[in-house]
Order: C-alpha cells, then sequence, then structure tokens
C-alpha cells in the first residue's frame, strides 16, 4: 500500500523538538518513538512481496543519510524484518557496514539484526563476520553480549529452525509475525529492554521459530523415507492448467532441508500427502490407485 508508505516516510521526514510537553515527557521523545514504529512500518507493508521488500530496502538507505537518530537506529531492525533468516549479499553488507557506526545503538542494533537475517542458515560469512565483531568489540559487554545472542540466532537449532513467517506458498504465519515484532519493538530502545532487566523478551523469538526441513511420517508416526524433489518456488497464482511449481530441482530422499524459496513436492504419486504444504512433518498415506511402472 503505496499510501502507507507515504505516511510512514513523512513521520520520519519530521524533526520533533525537544520543547517538553505537559505530560512531563518531551516531544522528542515521543516523536523518536514514533519514527522508530514507523521505519518497520514500511517494512511491515512491504513484507508481503519480494519487488516491494527491494524497493524498501533502497528507501531504509536514504533514511540512512538523511534520517534523525531514531530512525537510522530502527534501519537496522526494518533490515532484519524484511530479510529474516535470508541472507542476502547486500542486506548483509549493509548491516556489516552499521555495525562499525559511531552510535552505539545503531551497531547494537546492526548487530542483532546480523543474527536475525542469517537465523538457522549457519552462513559462513555472517558468522566470520560476527567473529571479526566479537573480537572489535571485546571491551563493551553490552555489544558483545548481543554478538553471542547473534551467533547462537546464526546456528539457530544447529541450522534445522528458521525465524521466517513466510512457509514456501508464500503464506504468512501471524503468530511467527507477532514474535518477530514484539523482539524488534524491544529492540528500539535496548538500553531500557534488552540490555536492562527485561533480557527474557528474546524468548519472544520461540514464537517465530519453525523446522527448515521435510520430514516424512506414515500413520504411525514413523519415519517414511520417500523421494522428493526440491527446487526453487514458482509463483503460479492465476494460471491455467496445472503449471510447474518449481524450478531447477533436485531428487533427494526425505529428510531433507529446505532453504529460503525452495519448495518440495513428491517424486511420485505412490503416496499421498495430508497436508497440501509439504514443510515440516508431514504425513503421508498410501495412494489406493498407484500402479507400479513396468521395466520393459
Amino acid at each position: 500500500n503505496v499510501l502507507k508508505v507515504q505516511h510512514s516516510l513523512s513521520v520520519c521526514a519530521e524533526h520533533p523538538s525537544g520543547a517538553s510537553s505537559e505530560g512531563g515527557e518531551s516531544e522528542s521523545e515521543g516523536g523518536d518513538k514514533a519514527q522508530g514504529v514507523a521505519v518497520l512500518g514500511i517494512a511491515l507493508v512491504a513484507l508481503s512481496e519480494e519487488l516491494g521488500s527491494g524497493m524498501s530496502q533502497r528507501t531504509m538507505e536514504h533514511l540512512l543519510q538523511y534520517g534523525e537518530p531514531a530512525v537510522r537506529r530502527a534501519v537496522p531492525l526494518a533490515l532484519a524484518l524484511l530479510s529474516t533468516s535470508n541472507p542476502e549479499l547486500t542486506v548483509t553488507d549493509m548491516l556489516s557496514r552499521l555495525s562499525h557506526d559511531t552510535d552505539e545503538e545503531v551497531a547494537m542494533a546492526a548487530v542483532l539484526s546480523l543474527g536475525m537475517v542469517s537465523a538457522g542458515t549457519n552462513n559462513a560469512r555472517v558468522a566470520a563476520q560476527l567473529r571479526q565483531l566479537s573480537s572489535y568489540y571485546y571491551k563493551e559487554p553490552n555489544l558483545l553480549f548481543l554478538l553471542r545472542v547473534a551467533q547462537g540466532l546464526a546456528h539457530l537449532g544447529k541450522g534445522l529452525l528458521s525465524l521466517n513467517p513466510y512457509n514456501s506458498h508464500r503464506l504468512l504465519s501471524p503468530t511467527a509475525l507477532a514474535g518477530l515484532l514484539c523482539t524488534l519493538f524491544c529492540a528500539l530502545d535496548m538500553k531500557a529492554t534488552v540490555l536492562a532487566k527485561y533480557h527474557h523478551v528474546l524468548f519472544y523469538l520461540v514464537a517465530s521459530m519453525q523446522p527448515r526441513m521435510l520430514m516424512t511420517l506414515d500413520h504411525e508416526g514413523k519415519p517414511l523415507p520417500v523421494t522428493v524433489r526440491v527446487g526453487q518456488a514458482v509463483d503460479v497464482v492465476g494460471q491455467a492448467g496445472r503449471p510447474k511449481t518449481i524450478t531447477g530441482f533436485q531428487t533427494h530422499t526425505t529428510p531433507v532441508l529446505l532453504a529460503v524459496g525452495d519448495r518440495a513436492e513428491l517424486a511420485n504419486d505412490k503416496y499421498i500427502p495430508m497436508t497440501p504444504i509439504l514443510e515440516g512433518c508431514v504425513i503421508l498415506k498410501l495412494n489406493p490407485d498407484y500402479v507400479e511402472p513396468t521395466v520393459t
């Protein structure tokens, strides 16, 4: 929704004055909080499709150059929301640059965001960046704490879990998105939340954790190895007939790991899945109409 994004950008462009309001809290503090939430709002609106996500990433670069300090502190968190568990080179490079920022709160947000962007991927490049940052910030206890959290997120579940709120069919999990939003909202003021007495707010991320693997089971819950094709997901909404839903596939035997943007489908009709989305643990039943192919 372009109008919502424009409204959020207009909030980010304001320059709050330092005059005190009647409630005792300065207008600048209230404006700072609104601007941080507006930056997250831009990411939320653009989250649903790739084109809007790419455009909002370029918008974040403009906000970094021209925005108020409160806006700059929220930009790494918005990037984490846009690329959760999807360590694209452009995003990780920008966050790596921001992790050396002169503003300590921008650096802290960038470090936590690096962990969320690489969550569960075992990404070697991000892991090396985090190791380098831990030797760079060895005298800063706050940043060192966040670096350890980010390193834990990067190797989440030994690479078997993901924080991505979308599944392979681009269907959103509201629970997973709520878990991400709670954590990112608290991270807008880390010195008062995560780095103070409320470090347990990081456990909100548990609501977003879901398996990256595909495991097939029989009706008794026992593992059932079957052949599946895993490839890049293709958007086939509105296309007539039965178009191919994946491209550039490879054939594997379950259990198998699915990367971001991957989709799996059964290689033959011997089994019928009990769910249309092949992710996590899927129960299969024998197809009564299946006929074994004869070898000539």
